[in-house]
């Protein structure tokens, strides 16, 4: 029995079914391989039981396996060296799928393909190569539908997407895979219930308990929807996330927010919208409404109106702005500057200076300090010492003249 022949058709039809017979031996050649306009005209017509005639007068040969059952409605097609194809309006290919070996399955109206190959189109050049050990395989002319342990690779930038199910748009450009979502890359790796990817703009969006890891810098982002944007290196959460930043495989800071923009290529996060982030060598606490994080620079900058807190010593510093350098564990602030003590000592300046290391504070401009035990207050232009013993400097006073003022805690009036 021979091969069928190509059948006529009218450029850009769309869909083919490409079937080689089981009896001779498959050929390599796509040229030599029998085509057919349409993969449901052939199955339906099969299933009628007439004869389909090629252009050339020949039929494809199609192994056909059923049940013991004759009256068994689950009749099953078995077909050899597959390739199903899909052409736009102009002829290009959209999507392109071979298998060794498919069933179609006249009830679940569905096929199943053994170690299917696909390659997905856009503007006639490939966009994503796809492989399966088993997937169920529909196509309408235009989406693609494939089920089974999925994987997607982008080839130009190395992309790998492995799920469930997968789903190819070629007029929106969307390729969707659901269900148990892998995404790795050299720069980032994902888990998510769903993977959107825009081939065009080169947008990926994970949506779902979506955990990711960066590489360089070393973090791990944990949200319920996340935009990862590879031409510029971008991932963007914009809903609530919380980030952890690791040094030699450990947290060693942790940030959270309701959204956030990481650059990837340098190194910069942006947190935004009740903005915290939690050091751990300093041990401090620091919240905003909006932080910028730099990585490479290790400094955290805030624009908006400020609160830190020292975990240990339990001093609470606000500002209407600040910066921390975290190498040399020092906090800069401005505007409206309050600094409390656990006694609720305080102390209110224009801009200060505040070593964390050795508990030192320099405020400049407007003193006021106060304090409860003793009852002490006191105003000046300069202020220098530590607050958690109340241990303070004040310079300067409202009249002008050098006014020096030493506050001495009870414990040590009582000893003179």
């Amino acid at each position: 029995m021979g091969r069928g022949q190509r059948d006529k058709g009218t450029r850009g039809q769309g869909e083919k079914l490409v079937v080689s017979s089981p009896h001779l031996p498959i050929s390599p050649s796509p040229s030599l391989t029998p085509r057919l306009s349409s993969f449901f005209i052939l199955l339906i017509t099969i299933f009628l039981g007439i004869g389909l005639v090629s252009c050339g007068g020949k039929s494809p040969t199609v192994s056909q396996t059923n049940t013991p059952d004759s009256s068994d409605q689950d009749s099953k097609l078995t077909f050899f060296d597959v390739t199903l194809e899909q052409a736009d309006e102009v002829g290009r290919p959209i999507w392109k799928v071979q298998a060794k070996r498919a069933k179609y399955t006249k009830e679940k109206q569905i096929g199943q393909a053994e170690n299917p190959y696909g390659e997905l189109y856009q503007d006639g050049k490939i966009v994503y190569q796809v492989k399966a050990d088993v997937a169920d395989i529909e196509q309408n002319g235009k989406q693609l539908f494939l089920k089974g342990k999925i994987f997607a690779t982008d080839p130009k930038n190395g992309i790998v997407l492995q799920g469930n199910e997968l789903e190819w748009r070629p007029q929106e450009g969307l390729l969707i895979v659901r269900n148990q979502i892998n995404g790795t890359h050299k720069k980032l790796q994902a888990v998510a219930k769903e993977a959107r990817v825009k081939t065009r703009e080169q947008l990926m969006e994970f949506s779902g308990g979506v955990i990711a890891n960066s590489v360089d810098p070393q973090l791990q982002m944990r949200t319920e929807h996340l935009n990862w944007n590879i031409k510029e290196e971008k991932i963007i959460a914009d809903g609530p996330v919380e980030i952890d930043r690791y040094k030699n495989n450990k947290i060693s800071d942790r940030g959270k927010g309701n959204a956030a923009e990481v650059n990837l290529k340098t190194k910069i996060a942006s947190i935004q919208k009740n903005a915290q982030l939690d050091l751990l060598d300093p041990p401090l606490q620091i919240a905003s409404n909006s932080m910028t994080w730099n990585m490479n620079a290790e400094t955290i900058t805030t624009n908006s109106p400020t609160r830190m807190f020292q975990r240990v010593e339990k001093v609470t510093v606000t500002a209407n702005q600040g910066e921390m350098k975290i190498p040399q564990k020092t906090v800069y602030l401005k505007g409206n500057v309050n600094a409390v003590g656990q006694r609720s000592q305080s102390l209110k300046s224009n801009t200060l200076t505040w070593y964390l290391d050795n508990k030192l504070i320099e405020a400049q401009g407007n003193i006021v300090y106060r304090q409860i035990d003793p009852p002490l207050n006191f105003t000046g232009e300069t202020a220098v010492g530590n607050l958690q013993t109340e241990n303070i400097v004040v310079k300067g006073g409202n009249s002008g003249g050098r006014v020096i003022t030493e506050i001495i805690p009870q414990e040590r009036a009582n000893r003179q």
